[in-house]
C-alpha cells in the first residue's frame, strides 16, 4: 500500500467522541467537535457528528468549504476570527462565526443582508491566554453594539485557554468566564443560547464535581481525535489514543561508522553530533521529514530511536535489529505532528472503522489523498 499514510480508524472516533458527549452531558454541557486537525475531512467529522457532537467547528473557511461539498448539512462555526476579505464565504458556509473585532462583524452584517439572513456571533473574551478575544470590561459595551446592528444575531460568548500562553483554566477563572455570561444576558436580553467555554484543555475541570455556572458548552478537538488530555498530555480514562497512525517506509538500511575526522561548515553542529566517533550503529532512513509532519511530536516503536531528521528524510536507529528496505515503520502522532501530517500534500489518508453508510459526491471522490479499505 502507498506510503506515506495515515491510517484512519473512525470507529474509534466515533467512540471517543460518543465517551466524551455522554461524561459532559451530566454536566449540562455539549460537545462542538473541532474539524481544524484534520484539515476538515469529511468522514472524521461525520464521525464525529455520528458520536453526539452538536455542531462542527473549523479555523479555515475552505475547510467548511470542503465540508459542505461534500454533503455535511449540519450546522459548522468557523471559531477563529473571519478574514475581512472572506466575509462574503463566511455567511455563505458558517452557521455561526466567533469573533473579536466589530468592524468584523459589521462586514458580516452587510454581507447577510444581501443574502437576507443572519448570521449568529459568538464574542470571544480574553481570559488570560493572550491570543484571541475582547477584554472582559469591554465586551459588555461590544455585546450591545451586536445587538443593534442589523443582519447578526448575538448567540454567544466563547472563551479559550492553555493555548498561546498555556493559561490552565482553573475553577476561578471558569467562575469569572460565567458571571461574565450572567452579565451580558443582564445587559442583552433574558438567555445567551451558547456560552462555550473552552477547549479540550477544560476537560478536568467540565468533568470535576465544582458547579459549572452558565457554561453549557465546549471546543474538543485534540480529546476526541487522540484522546488525551493537553495540558499534561494523559490518557483520558476509556479513550483510545491510536485512532490515527501514521507509516512510513524504510528506503535505506546500513550500518555506518563515523568517520574520525569531521569539519562542519557550522561550529555549533559539533555539539550536534548524534553518535560519537568510531561507533558502529545500525541506521535506517525513512522516507518522511520535517516538510511532512512534526518530527519531534511522532512516538516511535519501543526499541526505536530518532537521530535526527531533515525536510525529507528521517534518521533511526535500531536496538534490536534493523529494518529492511521497503519495510513499513508506524508512528504515533501528537496534535503538532498529526496537523502538520494531515494537512501534507504527500500522505494519504486511509480510512478504516468505517460502518456507516457513505455517498461522496464527485469532489470526494476525485481527492487523490483519499483510498478506502
Amino acid at each position: 500500500m502507498t506510503t506515506p499514510r495515515i491510517e484512519v480508524d473512525l470507529s474509534k472516533i466515533r467512540h471517543n467522541t460518543r465517551c466524551l458527549v455522554e461524561r459532559l452531558k451530566s454536566q449540562g454541557i455539549s460537545v462542538t467537535a473541532v474539524t481544524k486537525a484534520v484539515c476538515g475531512h469529511p468522514k472524521i467529522a461525520q464521525a464525529m457528528l455520528d458520536g453526539g457532537a452538536v455542531d462542527l467547528g473549523e479555523a479555515r473557511v475552505s475547510n467548511v468549504e470542503r465540508l459542505r461539498k461534500a454533503g455535511i448539512t449540519g450546522p459548522i462555526a468557523l471559531i477563529r476570527t473571519p478574514m475581512l476579505s472572506q466575509v462574503d464565504q463566511v455567511v455563505r458556509s458558517c452557521d455561526n462565526s466567533y469573533n473579536t473585532e466589530i468592524e468584523v462583524i459589521a462586514r458580516l452584517a452587510e454581507a447577510a443582508h444581501k443574502t437576507k439572513s443572519v448570521h449568529s456571533i459568538i464574542l470571544m473574551v480574553e481570559m488570560g491566554d493572550m491570543r484571541d478575544g475582547i477584554m472582559p470590561e469591554n465586551i459588555e459595551a461590544i455585546a450591545r453594539q451586536v445587538n443593534r446592528i442589523p443582519g447578526v444575531a448575538l448567540k454567544g460568548i466563547g472563551a479559550n485557554f492553555a493555548c498561546l500562553s498555556g493559561v490552565v483554566p482553573d475553577a476561578a477563572k471558569m467562575a469569572t468566564f460565567s458571571t461574565i455570561a450572567s452579565e451580558i444576558e443582564g445587559a442583552c436580553g433574558p438567555y445567551i443560547e451558547t456560552v462555550s467555554g473552552g477547549n479540550s484543555a477544560n476537560l478536568p475541570w467540565a468533568l470535576g464535581h465544582l458547579p459549572k455556572g452558565c457554561i453549557n458548552n465546549l471546543r474538543l478537538g485534540e480529546a476526541i481525535l487522540l484522546g488525551v488530555e493537553p495540558v499534561s498530555g494523559n490518557q483520558i480514562d476509556g479513550l483510545y489514543t491510536d485512532a490515527f497512525t501514521l507509516i512510513a517506509e524504510v528506503i535505506e538500511a546500513k550500518v555506518k561508522t563515523a568517520p574520525t575526522s569531521v569539519s562542519f561548515t557550522d561550529p555549533a553542529l559539533a555539539a550536534l553530533r548524534l553518535v560519537p566517533d568510531n561507533i558502529q550503529s545500525v541506521r535506517s532512513i525513512i522516507a518522511i521529514g520535517e516538510q511532512d509532519t512534526d518530527i519531534s511530536g511522532l512516538t516511535l516503536p519501543k526499541g526505536v530511536t530518532c537521530l535526527g531528521a531533515t525536510s525529507d528524510h528521517m534518521v533511526v536507529q535500531t536496538i534490536r535489529s534493523h529494518a529492511r528496505v521497503g519495510s513499513e515503520l508506524k508512528l504515533q502522532m501528537n496534535y503538532s505532528a498529526l496537523m502538520r501530517a494531515m494537512a501534507a500534500p504527500d500522505i494519504i489518508n486511509v480510512i478504516i472503522g468505517e460502518t456507516l453508510p457513505w455517498k461522496p459526491n464527485s469532489a470526494s471522490r476525485d481527492d487523490p489523498r483519499l483510498a478506502l479499505v
